[in-house]
């Protein structure tokens, strides 16, 4: 059986996640190998099984990477269709419109008329990833917010506008990593974004913020039973939604303003699973994986 991990050729050193996993595929006598996306005539076909992983480049080629997803076709996990729908934020209207407590979120099309802003407020582009072109604003700042939204417009891109939700300090993020539509284990986030400013990025291949980079971002966490029933109720509607239940998926989530909580992100793309934070998970992963392996077209 062989088994291709997709990633980039940006991949920031000291992450080994992709690494971890393919000793553990390798351990189960699987040939595995890693091999960036837009790799020139990189031979997808002749894997059994072709898994997202560290694709962390395509928000910038979002076009070229959906067409390389459907090129590989069934043998991709996630599924095509699924990753072109969970590749920009606009699913979160879907959602919402399905039942699914989320963000409050405004989306702005390009050549669309900015809406009132009204407190503390982020703002962000719908197609993005490691909090690239992510800014924070007070009420002080929002000349700053409706600069970034413009900037956004600009180039082409629908730019989306969220309140800030006080539990991100004083709480942080709680992000659960779920393989086959089960959780696996929970991470807990700590605030990304600093007041009143575009988010800081890295000068390297990747550009996120530099934030993403800080060792204690991500920590091992502890999901409350309301928002193990979010985690549920997100997995049920895709899983409807795609008629198939995806390989793996990580669901972010923060409280209201009510005390419940609220989904932030649902990341079915290329969601780091912080396997490093929770080394103990790793097997199941790789069981999956196999389990997912269908024969190549003859």
């Amino acid at each position: 059986m062989r088994v291709a991990i997709a990633t980039c050729t940006a991949v920031p050193p000291g992450f080994d996640d992709d690494e971890r996993l393919a000793e553990e595929l390798g351990r189960r006598g699987i040939d595995v190998a890693r091999i960036a996306w837009d790799t020139p005539g990189a031979r997808w076909d002749t894997f059994d099984t072709v898994v997202i992983r560290s694709t962390w480049d395509y928000p910038a080629r979002r076009v070229e990477f959906l067409a390389w997803a459907d090129a590989v076709g069934p043998r991709l996990h996630n599924t095509p269709a699924l990753v072109r729908w969970n590749s920009d934020k606009r699913y979160l209207a879907d959602l919402a419109a399905a039942g699914i407590p989320v963000v409050p979120t405004t989306f702005v099309a390009p050549g669309e008329p900015l809406p009132e802003l009204r407190g503390e407020v982020v703002v962000k582009p719908s197609v993005s990833a490691g909090a690239r072109d992510t800014g924070r604003f007070g009420e002080r700042s929002h000349h700053r917010a409706r600069e970034l939204v413009a900037r956004i417009q600009a180039g082409g891109r629908t730019a989306m506008v969220q309140p800030y939700l006080p539990a991100v300090d004083t709480r942080g993020e709680t992000a659960v990593v779920c393989i086959d539509g089960e959780p696996l284990h929970t991470l807990h986030k700590h605030a990304v974004l600093r007041p009143d400013e575009v988010a800081p990025v890295r000068a390297d291949e990747l550009g996120a913020a530099e934030a993403m980079y800080d060792p204690d971002l991500v920590v091992p966490g502890e999901a409350e039973p309301a928002e193990l029933d979010l985690v549920l109720r997100v997995l049920d509607d895709v899983t409807a939604r795609f008629r198939g239940t995806p390989l793996y998926a990580r669901v972010d989530m923060v409280l209201g303003d009510d005390g419940a909580p609220v989904l932030l992100e649902l990341e079915a793309v290329e969601p780091n699973l912080y396997l490093d934070v929770a080394p103990a998970s790793l097997g199941r992963v790789a069981d999956a994986i196999v389990s997912r392996a269908v024969a190549p077209p003859i």
